[in-house]
């Protein structure tokens, strides 16, 4: 009897602390969801914020809401001892968070090299940073995602559950050393070896604004003005790349450990939770960074944007 008053005891704990890591993480997906979504609200509908950088934060903040809505949902239950949707749906969530992740690492190279033009060759960056060109990259960025997925799960996607041991599994296989030089090694390296040369010029410019700023003109004062700007765009994007690889490394760390990346353990999942904490934090980071995201917030909680010609409000 005090055998089986224990083992409910028990059963009671498991089951509440159950309740409350779904409700903590379900809550996790919704915030994280309603922060990008005001980023993308914002930056869609009000007509200053469509720049070619704003544009790649846009598809970045795309790739964050889709995080929401299926990485982390996909994650939750994967916590779970036993995998109940299928072997075909094992493999298509994998495929679209392979998607969706690897976008994010794009988006986040182009920002790196966005802020490398505008600072490194400023009186190019009109020409060679256009909206239509952002576009096409934008674009080719999440048309090569899709490719490289389909080629990196082609084996799981074409027979499904082929590397589960037993039923209720959920197990992918992938080749190691081709998604982390691909997805990892490359991105990373050509992102810090960017923002390295970025941080060199920029301490340079600071230097000789500081050097010349009791002697400007008023034509030189603007253009002073103007590479202050520049400057602090590429200090705030630096923010949201470092906090980038602060959530991403360690799960290609981990992943380097073993030959193959084999996604059953909690180890795995816990690190795919901390890439999904960054797609949370980039909303955050635009809130503490960017002006222009505060006001286009206010605006949309006010309904404002409902207005006749709202996007034509001022938010700069």
């Amino acid at each position: 009897v005090n055998l089986t008053i224990y083992s409910k005891i028990l059963y009671c704990v498991c089951l509440r602390k159950t309740m409350l890591i779904y409700i903590a993480l379900s809550s996790f997906s919704l915030l994280t969801a309603s922060l990008n979504l005001l980023v993308i609200i914002s930056i869609s509908h009000f007509r200053q914020l469509h720049t070619p950088t704003n544009l790649l934060l846009l598809s970045l903040a795309v790739a964050d809401f889709l995080v929401s809505l299926f990485v982390i949902p996909f994650q939750i239950l994967l916590t779970e001892p036993c995998w109940f949707l299928g072997d075909l749906v094992c493999g298509l969530v994998y495929f679209i968070t392979s998607i969706i992740l690897l976008a994010s690492i794009l988006n986040i190279v182009f920002i790196s090299v966005d802020r490398y033009v505008a600072i490194c060759d400023p009186l190019h960056y009109p020409t060679k940073i256009t909206q239509k060109r952002v576009q096409r990259i934008v674009l080719l960025c999440w048309v090569y995602a899709v490719f490289y997925s389909f080629l990196l799960l082609y084996d799981n996607l074409k027979q499904p559950g082929r590397y589960n041991s037993c039923y209720g599994e959920c197990v992918i296989n992938i080749n190691s050393a081709v998604d982390i030089v691909l997805c990892f090694i490359l991105p990373i390296s050509a992102i810090i070896i960017l923002y390295m040369r970025v941080f060199v010029v920029a301490v340079s410019q600071a230097r000789a604004m500081r050097s010349h700023i009791a002697a400007v003109t008023l034509q030189c004062s603007v253009t002073v003005t103007a590479k202050k700007s520049e400057l602090k765009a590429a200090r705030n994007l630096g923010v949201l790349v470092a906090v980038f690889l602060m959530c991403y490394c360690p799960y290609y760390c981990v992943s380097l450990i073993g030959s193959d990346l084999i996604f059953s353990s909690s180890v795995e999942v816990f690190m795919t939770f901390i890439i999904c904490f960054n797609s949370c934090l980039n909303p955050v980071i635009y809130a503490f960074f960017y002006p222009w995201f505060r006001k286009s917030v206010k605006l949309i909680v006010k309904l404002e944007i409902l207005q006749p010609n709202s996007c034509e409000a001022n938010v700069l």
